[in-house]
């Protein structure tokens, strides 16, 4: 096998994930934001990589390391473009861009546009390829102390944690994430769930799949690609089953939003070991990652009270440094035939605590170092230019905001100008002549027939429709109104959560059927509906009952009993 085109098709798939990042932030965010965050993913790759290749990579993979700490710019790619490493600033500059784009659904919905740009540039060019030098250049002082994170758990993932977490700080909650209770007076959590769990769901499926180009792509033998391969399989599906687990012991039903996160939570802790642990190993180290989820995603939200719309943090902050200190912990050597997969020893497997030390004292150095300079930044950001959106542009949504998009993401449910209507704003000279009204037949209190005219409205779960139909046709109803209708009912002990928090009353679909009768008897209609929509359980329905003053009929000009006799489609 041909490592450099596998090293370059890798580098591809992880290209690939940016679209994943992009799916799960829109899909776990509202509609009205989806334009912004197609267009954040976007430029901060594309803004990232201009600043890269000026700056960024030859701070991070120069051969001229000063101190262990950073690279000299020498500007090789213009000055030497024919003896340049292509690839090695491609594969490197596709893992810059995702340590700069996860901080994207941490901040989303609130941020101004220019200001995340301006953070995407000094990411890219400063911040991220000082500490991955650190790390993977050869001359770095992690490096040289033999560190492991064989493809990013903290050099990536957890430095976009940090800055993710730092940056929601900085910025501060969405209007109406947090409110004070009026009782405690203490300040709780609200749920505001995204706009499209599909689109999340696909997101997730994406990462997952260039996620094999992201830990696979520095392999240097097919036994080794095999082995990375098969921990970053075992890995994500040992934390999905213990997020799903736990979320369902904890709150009755299996979280989906969670889930998800606990698969990518499982991804970013097995990046720095994928190819120093077993299968055992692996399946430990994603289990405990979904349970790290749940306790995160829930700690940041519920205690510290930071909003992070999409669980960035806990994700890649929290299960990147797990993942790191992990490799101290379960590594072994593993060798295939003459092929090395991996040659560090943890503490479970009798190498001591040296490289638990090493590694968590590269941890705390990624940590400060990330920290300090992007609270530096988004501080920086806030005094000058603004950080935050105004409220008015939050409220509305950036995308119509931010990028002139008043029909959202979704041009499709905006409502447009129906040409066929014009006749009805016509007005002066060119109107087109109106017929008159046939007379009315009758008086509009119909005292002819003395019948009494009752409108019985009836809102229940859509799936009872063709049962309630059929009782009307039984019962001799000849013409209804059905309307789609959203509604909610609070019930006492009926709770529902999302993410952890508790989810206010959501509004369900329903339907709403309307009935005008005169001469069916109002109470064998209500017997017929109830006769079809009793359970005896919550969510049966409800039945409205009021008295009509007139019905007309527009063609005939027919009122009252005489305008619900005709038998044709619509009418009674």
């Amino acid at each position: 096998m041909d490592f450099g085109i596998w090293f370059l098709l890798a580098a591809g798939l992880v290209f690939f994930m940016q679209s994943g990042f992009t799916m799960v932030e829109a899909g776990f965010t509202r509609a009205k934001n989806a334009a912004n965050i197609i267009m954040k993913n976007l430029m901060d790759f594309a803004c990232g990589t201009i600043v890269f290749v000026l700056l960024g990579y030859q701070l991070l993979a120069s051969g001229n390391y000063i101190g262990g700490l950073i690279g000299v710019p020498s500007f090789d790619i213009f000055t030497s473009f024919a003896a340049f490493d292509f690839s090695d600033f491609v594969f490197n500059l596709v893992f810059c861009a995702t340590a700069a784009t996860i901080v994207s659904g941490a901040m989303a919905e609130r941020t101004k546009f220019s200001s995340y740009i301006l953070y995407s540039v000094f990411i890219s060019a400063l911040i991220y390829p000082i500490s991955a030098g650190w790390v993977w250049n050869g001359e770095g002082w992690l490096a040289q102390m033999g560190y492991v994170d064989f493809a990013g758990s903290s050099a990536i993932h957890m430095v976009g944690g940090v800055t993710a977490f730092v940056g929601a700080a900085v910025l501060g909650p969405r209007i109406g994430k947090y409110t004070v209770d009026q009782k405690t007076g203490k300040k709780v959590s609200r749920a505001i769930p995204g706009h499209s769990l599909t689109l999340g769901a696909l997101g997730c499926f994406i990462l997952w799949f260039g996620w094999y180009g992201f830990n696979g792509a520095a392999a240097e033998n097919l036994p080794q690609l095999g082995s990375i391969f098969l921990t970053t399989t075992l890995a994500p599906a040992a934390a999905a089953v213990a997020t799903m687990t736990l979320t369902w012991l904890k709150n009755g039903k299996p979280d989906v939003s969670m889930t998800l996160n606990g698969a990518l939570g499982g991804l970013v802790g097995i990046t720095a070991g994928t190819s120093n642990v077993d299968a055992l190993g692996a399946m430990i180290i994603g289990a405990v990652a979904g349970v790290l989820i749940v306790l995160a995603v829930e700690f940041i939200d519920l205690k510290l009270h930071v909003d992070d719309p999409v669980g960035a943090v806990a994700v890649h902050g929290v299960c990147g440094i797990w993942g790191t200190l992990a490799v101290g912990l379960f590594a072994r050597p593993i060798a295939a035939g003459d092929d090395v997969i991996s040659d560090v020893t943890g503490l479970f497997y009798g190498g001591g605590a040296e490289l638990l030390g090493i590694q968590a004292l590269g941890v705390l150095a990624i940590f400060c170092w990330t920290a300090v300079t992007t609270l530096l930044l988004f501080a920086g950001i806030k005094k000058t230019i603004g950080l935050r959106a105004s409220a008015e542009d939050e409220i509305r949504g950036l995308d119509a905001t931010e990028h002139g998009m008043e029909a959202s993401s979704y041009a499709d449910f905006l409502p447009v100008d129906n040409p066929d209507l014009n006749v009805l704003t016509h007005t002066g000279a060119d109107a087109p002549p109106v017929p008159a009204p046939p007379e009315r037949a009758i008086p509009v209190t119909d005292v002819s027939t003395g019948k009494k005219l009752t409108k019985v409205t009836v809102i229940t779960k859509p799936r009872m429709f063709d049962a309630l139909k059929n009782a009307f046709d039984q019962i001799g109803i000849t013409g209804i109104t059905v309307t789609n209708v959203l509604g909610y009912g609070v019930q006492r002990g009926h709770t529902h959560t999302y993410r952890g928090v508790p989810l206010a009353a959501p509004l369900l679909p329903k339907i709403q059927i309307d009935v005008v009768i005169s001469k069916v008897p109002v109470e064998t209609l209500l017997q017929a509906i109830k006769g079809v929509l009793y359970t005896g359980h919550i969510g049966d329905g409800k039945i409205f009952v009021y008295d009509v003053e007139n019905v007309v009929k527009v063609r005939t000009g027919e009122e009252g009993y005489d305008a619900l006799q005709d038998a044709a489609p619509g009418d009674e």
